[in-house]
């Protein structure tokens, strides 16, 4: 079955929404460079990742400038997981070594090479840009591919709604999918009913593939 993470959590209404959809995990931005609706300050995180109940997975979403940054917010926040943007493999390694949690590197399809990541995170993040959350899907086809070839769980992000996500299960069997955009009413604000119809959705799909 594809497991689901809903990303850019920000409010305590919010988190209620994906929970009773059946959410896998939950994605709690912090400390980015880019200008997003849904970044929140390490202490809100805390407490949202403090309510989340057991059997649902949060991730810590994450853009460093440096590695030590990345384990100063992972100790802050407690997350189950961290999810990383354009960090290095060198960095990469250390925080494997150093995070008390299981580590994703999200890498943009359309200018990296997945491989090079393959092995060294727990989990390997499929992105159509290197910042996420630009509501833009990429060629799910190549994307199949790359799941194909490599070793790491394989999460598919990238303009993913409830109209697509099925069609996206079909064609690129990933372990996971992770929608921010395309379950929102508005910026950074979750809509109840279609993050129930994405989980939904994207389980349907899951079943049909692996009968």
């Amino acid at each position: 079955m594809t497991r689901v993470k809903v990303c850019g959590i920000t409010s305590e209404r919010d988190l209620q929404a994906a929970v009773d959809a059946g959410a896998d995990a939950v994605g709690l931005l912090v400390d980015v460079p880019v200008d997003s609706p849904r970044e929140i300050s390490p202490g809100r995180a805390a407490d949202l990742a403090g309510s989340v109940p057991p059997f649902v997975t949060t991730v810590l979403v994450t853009m460093p400038d440096d590695p030590g940054r990345v384990v100063e917010l992972a100790r802050s926040v407690d997350p189950d997981a961290v999810q990383v943007h354009g960090t290095g493999r060198g960095d990469l390694a250390f925080l494997a070594s150093t995070l008390d949690a299981d580590l994703v590197r999200a890498v943009d399809a359309t200018s990296e090479r997945p491989a090079d990541y393959d092995g060294v995170a727990d989990a390997l993040l499929l992105d159509a840009a290197a910042t996420g959350g630009t509501g833009e899907t990429h060629d799910w086809e190549r994307a199949g591919d790359l799941v194909d070839g490599l070793d790491s769980p394989v999460v598919l992000a990238g303009g993913l709604d409830p109209a697509n996500v099925a069609e996206a299960v079909h064609a690129v069997d990933p372990f996971a999918v992770d929608v921010a955009t395309g379950v929102e009413a508005t910026g950074g604000e979750k809509d109840a009913d279609a993050v129930r119809s994405f989980v939904a959705n994207a389980r349907r799909a899951r079943r049909i593939v692996s009968p």
